[in-house]
């Protein structure tokens, strides 16, 4: 049998009709309708009633139909699972992580795992929230490391994407100072002035988190969208350079914050908590990701603690 028979059965059984899906097979009709006669001889059965206008499955065709899909769905999985076997013995951990995260937190969170655990290689690919989602989903990443928030549920079926808590971080609504040191713009000042709005793309996750937690208060306050990237550090740059608000982590701009570089541009309302969390693969692992993942989870802290982030200078006039 014919790989391609299943194909072009099931465009068959979807549409009903030997010339439309002969058109949609990209061949001629004649040509089709002999691949369909090969795989029912092949079963030694018939699958479609050809006396109905548009043609029907026959009983046997509807309990193949179900078959053919789940060949066909065994056959696209075989190079995922192929690669998994390929890495059963390998100790290389293989991680997708926010730039954000990539850049403040996972350095040192490794470095406090490796504390308890020997770490191997490490393969590291940093990108958009919704670029590694689809590098977890297509099986070629075994973490994902990123910001999380309640209001925003995680693309990831949790069902298949177990994830565990291992840090916290803030949003922060940030700008530059004025020449006082006070902040540069202040959402939802008395003034009335319009905001500028640093903001981030679609695929970004922190831009999810924001547009949930405040996307109807800045609706309100028709703050307007001055810039919008991927990426929190090309925001943080800027807002440092005076174009507007952004909210980017604290972990992110704590040294900024420090140094006056950049002020809070809201009060503490305006903040928005975070958790940190890891994702991994559902499913039995090579060795080297199991005995890292009981690490994590290990080392995962308790219950967020309030009072790290330093009062916002926006409430000064």
């Amino acid at each position: 049998m014919n790989l391609i028979w299943l194909e072009d059965f099931l465009v068959l059984a979807e549409c009903g009709n030997f010339s439309r899906a002969a058109e949609l097979r990209h061949m001629t009709q004649p040509a089709f309708s002999r691949r369909i006669r090969m795989l029912e001889d092949w079963l030694g059965v018939t699958l479609f009633d050809r006396a109905t206008h548009p043609v029907t499955l026959t009983e046997t065709g509807l309990w193949f139909r179900a078959t053919a899909q789940d060949m066909l769905a065994r056959v696209e999985r075989i190079p995922d699972e192929a690669r998994r076997v390929a890495q059963a013995g390998s100790a290389t951990l293989r991680f997708a992580a926010t730039h954000a995260l990539s850049l403040t937190f996972l350095p040192d969170w490794l470095r406090g795992l490796e504390a308890g655990l020997a770490l191997g290689p490490i393969q590291l690919v940093s990108d958009v929230a919704q670029q590694c989602e689809a590098l977890m989903t297509q099986g070629r990443a075994q973490f994902f490391l990123c910001h999380a928030h309640e209001q925003t549920p995680a693309r990831l079926d949790p069902s298949a994407y177990p994830s565990v808590k291992v840090g916290d971080d803030v949003l922060l609504p940030v700008c530059a100072p004025d020449r006082q040191g006070r902040p540069r713009f202040v959402l939802g000042g008395a003034t009335g002035r319009r905001v500028p709005i640093l903001a981030y793309s679609a695929e970004s996750g922190l831009g999810r988190i924001v547009r949930a937690v405040h996307g109807a208060a800045l609706a309100r306050l028709r703050a307007d969208v001055a810039v919008t990237a991927h990426l929190a550090t090309v925001l943080q740059s800027m807002a440092r350079s005076g174009r507007g608000v952004a909210w980017l982590p604290a972990s992110l701009v704590r040294d900024e914050l420090d140094e006056g570089k950049l002020v809070e541009a809201a009060e503490a309302s305006w903040r928005i908590a975070l958790d940190i969390r890891l994702y991994r693969r559902g499913g039995a692992e090579p060795a080297a990701a199991e005995a890292f993942w009981r690490a994590a989870g290990a080392q995962a802290p308790g219950p967020r603690e309030s009072g790290g982030v330093r009062s916002p200078k926006a409430s000064r006039s």
